[in-house]
Parts: structure tokens; sequence; C-alpha cells
């Protein structure tokens, strides 16, 4: 595979209806610039070559025999192009004529692709010229321009691990469309040629139907339809262009437009390939029975600066204000529900979480406020315990006791120092050194006291710990990293504090001051004395890096089994401007590494609800061996 990315433009054109020299033109343009812009794979409207909208002109031999001319013409255009160009044109077989997608490559034609479902309802009366694929079923091949082509059930093998499959418009609302088989088959980008009419409604009816189809297939659809120069009669057309992924909208272009609309995505081809692998559902179904023939039509594609492509930095966060507060409350239902179901089951009184001032503490507070609502219990069924120790800041432990007071917990507060300098005493270790043994004495000391003190009361005891901080290995073994119930630990670091900010905008005046000056506040474990000022010396992102890069690594490297050349590529088109590359690199080595060091933490790690597609439960979404080498994903 020379390259995970893949190019593809849909075009809408400026043509005219039963003019397919003035088309061919037309398209020869569009493919001159598609060119210029390092398209892969180009798909104009169906029909392209003569227009859709000619009705019984389609039985005069003169548009047939033109449209055959135009082909030529639009042929000798792509010679020298390395690009595979699709374009629409009717194909006579017998006594039969087909809608069709003729493939194009330097020069030839590849294959040619006729319409499965010819629409014959309301506006639509194809079948007054066209047959259905079905009608040519037993033919595999045609004769245009003095060539034998193939004729059919066809794919096209573009290289690169990109397949493409072909359906035209009608074949889209079609209850099992074609595009389906397709896919089982090997397709991975769809082609849809299209002429929609438009009226109210139908643009975000069709993009639904787009996206939906793009996901259930696991793959990208392309869509270009016939411009508003097909306009004619009782029909408007408006040129709709669209590229979906997997469900989402790549791109799409300005509808009702008077020029030629190019609309172009870097689509990710090995993520395709990879959720298809992943998914056991999809693979299950897959045919290899060579319903479809498969045509090699390979391009050249070693490079892809992905121009065509938004590369979100933050992916486990939604990118509109409206979004990010569904997914936010979804969540919290998903966490308390979790949380309140464990503590009926187990017949706990209530719940003991360690409250240090920060943000995954307070996080799980919160859920645990919430779950105590779903259960009718009181808030004072939770203890809240601050464990003051060699680290602790007046700001943390001032907005842990606030909080706490403001919500109207039981407060228990113990301060560990005496009990870790006697323990650093027994086991031999300097109080003065403060490395890795200082640190986590302290962590240990905590969680005991919190399993101990859960014991006596018949309680819960609830973790604190995040996504982020197992991936990366940040929590000491049989420390923090230890609970009877982790509510954070499928919640990334970059969306903790999105889901505290959420609770804040529904909170009382009191808590929701306290709340903001928690947001506000360094991540940090706090192990470590404050500087000579009394503030957080301390700080996890000095030591491992910003968040906002691991847990983009994170989200590419569980989901998609990205590399770290394709994790670093999508990384620096998502941070341009905030990082530069020798920086991603640096901490992109060090995810890599802790990530695969730390596994035997994660392997046995506490129950805890899943809240999104990543999540590194060893019981079901990320079974790896503790001692696997990562001298190969280093590389």
């Amino acid at each position: 595979m020379n390259n995970p990315f893949f190019r593809i433009a849909a075009a809408s054109l400026k043509l005219k209806v039963a003019d397919p020299e003035y088309n061919s033109d037309e398209i020869i343009k569009v493919i001159k610039e598609a060119e210029e812009k390092g398209v892969k794979l180009l798909l104009t409207p169906e029909l392209s070559v003569t227009s859709y909208t000619c009705a019984d002109l389609f039985f005069n031999n003169a548009l047939l025999e033109s449209s055959r001319k135009a082909l030529e013409k639009v042929l000798e255009a792509t010679e020298n192009t390395d690009m595979v160009v699709i374009v629409g044109i009717p194909v006579e077989s017998g006594a039969c004529l087909f809608n069709c997608a003729a493939v194009l490559r330097k020069g030839k034609i590849v294959g040619i692709v006729p319409k499965t479902y010819i629409a014959n309802y309301h506006e639509f009366y194809e079948k007054r010229w066209f047959a259905p694929m079905s009608k040519g079923a037993a033919v595999d091949s045609v004769n245009v321009l003095g060539y034998d082509v193939p004729f059919g059930k066809c794919l096209f093998d573009l290289g690169s691990g990109a397949v493409a499959g072909i359906e035209i418009c009608e074949d889209l609302w079609a209850p099992v469309p074609p595009s389906s088989e397709m896919s089982l088959c090997g397709a991975n980008i769809i082609c849809n040629l299209s002429a929609s009419d438009e009226y109210v409604s139908k643009a975000k009816y069709r993009e639904d139907l787009i996206s939906n189809q793009s996901a259930r297939c696991i793959g990208a659809y392309a869509y270009a339809g016939a411009s508003v120069f097909e306009s004619t009669t009782d029909l408007v057309f408006s040129g709709a262009t669209v590229i979906a992924e997997n469900g989402g909208i790549c791109a799409k272009g300005e509808r009702f437009s008077r020029e030629n609309v190019l609309t172009i995505s870097d689509i990710d081809v090995e993520k395709l390939n990879s959720l298809r692998r992943e998914n056991i559902t999809f693979s299950e179904n897959t045919s290899y029975s060579g319903s479809y023939r498969m045509i090699g039509c390979k391009v050249a594609n070693e490079e892809n600066d992905l121009s065509y492509r938004f590369v979100d930095p933050h992916p486990f966060v939604p990118g509109d204000t409206k979004k990010i507060k569904e997914r936010c409350r979804e969540i919290f239902s998903i966490q308390s529900s979790g949380l309140a179901k464990r503590i009926e089951h187990v017949g706990s009184k209530g719940c003991v979480i360690g409250i240090s001032g920060g943000l995954d503490s307070t996080l799980a507070l919160l859920v645990a406020v919430e779950s105590m609502k779903l259960l009718g219990k009181k808030n004072s069924d939770i203890i809240g315990v601050t464990m003051p120790g060699f680290g602790t800041t007046d700001r943390t432990y001032t907005n842990a006791m606030k909080l706490m007071q403001e919500l109207g917990v039981t407060i228990r507060e113990i301060n560990i120092r005496e009990a870790c300098l006697l323990h650093m005493r027994d086991i031999g270790h300097d109080e003065s050194i403060k490395d890795i043994t200082y640190e986590n004495t302290q962590a240990r000391e905590r969680t005991q006291i919190l399993f101990d003190l859960a014991n006596k009361e018949g309680c819960l005891l609830v973790g604190t710990g995040d996504l982020s901080e197992l991936a990366m290995g940040w929590c000491t073994y049989n420390g923090d990293h230890m609970s009877m119930y982790g509510v954070n630990a499928s919640v990334p670091k970059t969306l903790v504090k999105y889901l505290v900010e959420y609770v804040a905008s529904v909170s009382g005046e009191q808590a929701k001051e306290t709340l903001l000056d928690i947001l506000d506040t360094p991540v940090s474990p706090e192990l470590l004395p404050p500087d000579e000022n009394g503030k957080i010396a301390q700080k996890t992102e000095d030591n491992i890096g910003p968040y906002e890069l691991h847990d983009f690594f994170l989200y590419h490297f569980i989901r998609f089994g990205s590399s770290k050349e394709k994790l670093l590529k999508m990384a620096v088109k998502a941070f341009d401007g905030v990082y530069q590359k020798e920086f991603i690199e640096k901490w992109l080595n060090v995810f890599l590494r802790r990530f695969f060091i730390s596994q035997f933490k994660r392997s046995c790690i506490p129950d805890s609800p899943k809240v999104g597609s990543v999540s590194l439960s060893p019981r079901g979404d990320w079974r790896m061996p503790s001692d696997a080498s990562f001298n190969i994903f280093l590389k």
C-alpha cells in the first residue's frame, strides 16, 4: 500500500442539454482542474456526456452518434493523466439502451456499468428510454468505439487499497442499494452519478442517505449531481456534490452554482479497511464468490499532503457547542447509571471517593452525586476523603473542601504525611530523595485508606483515573490505579474538562464558582512539594507532554490501527500552527513507548462504564500482551 489516503473528486458541470460536443469540453476542463489538484478518481454526473434531460431525444441516432464522438474526445484527454475518470453516457447493446457509467483510464475505457434500478415514478419516467442492468445480465461485454469493453457488475481496483464501485442515482434510493453488495465484494469507494432534481427538504434527506450508506458499507461515498443547466420544464437541478466517509460528510459543494463545481476529499482508505477487518459482522458477510468482476486500473499514489482532509485535533470532543453539551449529557448519564447499578447490585450504603481538588476526582464526585439522586439516596451517603500529602497546595485543598461542602457530602480529612514518612523509614528510603518511591508511597497510602474506609463503612470505593492516564500508564500500580468501580476509565483527559464544565453550567452559583476554579487548575498528581510560592510544581504535561496530543494519538492508534508515520502526518496537519513537527514526533515516541510498557497496568483494572468508541478495558475493548515489543511501532 503506497499511501493510506486517496484523493477523490465529485464534479457538477456546466452542461448543455443534448449537446455532447459542448459537454465534452466541460468534462475535459474539469479533468484538467482535477489533475492540477492531485485527484486520483474523478466522478461526473449521470449521463454527463449527453445531459440527463434529453427525454425522447435519446431515441435519436444523431444524439447517440454525437455522444460516442464526445466520449472519444474525452478519452484522448485522459491519455496523459494519472487519474481514473467516470463519465455518464447512454450505451446501446442489442435491442436495449442503457444508462451507464464509463470508467476511463489512460485513453481507454476499462469498464461500463449500467444503472441497476430505473426510476419510473412521479416526475421520473426513465423506462421509456432505458433498460435496467438485469436486461443486459447475459452480456459481459459491449462494443464501444470498436472495442469490446467489460460490461455489467464490475469493481475497479485503483491501487493503494482503494476499490471503486459504481451505482447511478436511483440505485441509492433502493431498499437494498447495489453498493451494499459491492462493498461486501470489496468496494470501499462508492461513486454515484446522479441527476436528482431539487425540492424543499430533499437535499438534507439525500445527504442523510449518502452518509448512512457510507456508514453501513464502512466506506466512502462520492455523489455527483446534475447542475442547474439541466433544469427544464417542471424540474430544477442543483448540482449537489457530496463526499462522505464512514457516516461523516467530508466535503460538499455549493448547490445552484452557475459554474463547474469540483468537490474534493482525501479519503482514508487504510482506516476503512482496518474498520472492516475489525467489524466481524461486516467481515462475516463479505463475498468472494465473483459476482462482481474486479478490473485493475491502478493509479500512482505515492504522496498526499492532506490538503483536502480535515483532521480534527480533538477527536474525542465534538466541534460545536450544542453537540458538546449533548455528548456530555449522554456520557454523564452513562457514568451515573453504571455506578448506580453497581451500588444497587452489591447493596452498598453509598460510596467512598478520594477528593484531591483536581479534575478527575471532581468528575467522579459529580457522577456519584447524580447516582445518589437516581437511587433516591442522600448526598451524605457519599464519603468524600481529602488526604493532604507532601504536594498538596492550598488551592486544591480549599477547592476540594468547598466542593464537598457545597454538594453536601460527608467529609473526612486524613493527613497521610506521617504515615508515609513512617513507611519510608520502614523500607529504608531517604525522604529527601524525591523519586518514584517517594511519589508512589503517597499514592498507595491513599488507596489503602480508601479501601479500608470503604470496608468499614459498607461502601463502594469509586475510582477517579481517566482513559488518558491508563493509556500512558500515568498511575501508580495498586495505587490510584485500583478501586472497586472506575467511573472515568473510558473518559479521555481532553473530555473530562468539558464534562465538568457541563455540570458547572447546570449547577448553582456557589458550586459553579468552585468548579470553574478547578477547571483552571493545572493538571498534577501533587506528589512533589509545591514551589516556593506554594504553587503546583509537578505539572503532568511538563513530564509526559500535552494530553491533547496523547489523546489524538490514542484515538487513531486504537480506533484505526494507525502507524507511527501516519499518526505523525495527521498530527502535523491537525496541530498546524500549534506545535512544530519535531515537538509532535518527540511526544509521539513517548506515547508509543509508554503505551506498550504500561499494558500490565491495564490488564487488571476494575470494571468501568464504556462511554465511547475507544476504551482500554481488558475484558472487551483492548486485549494486548503485557510484554509485546514496541520496536516496529516506533520505526
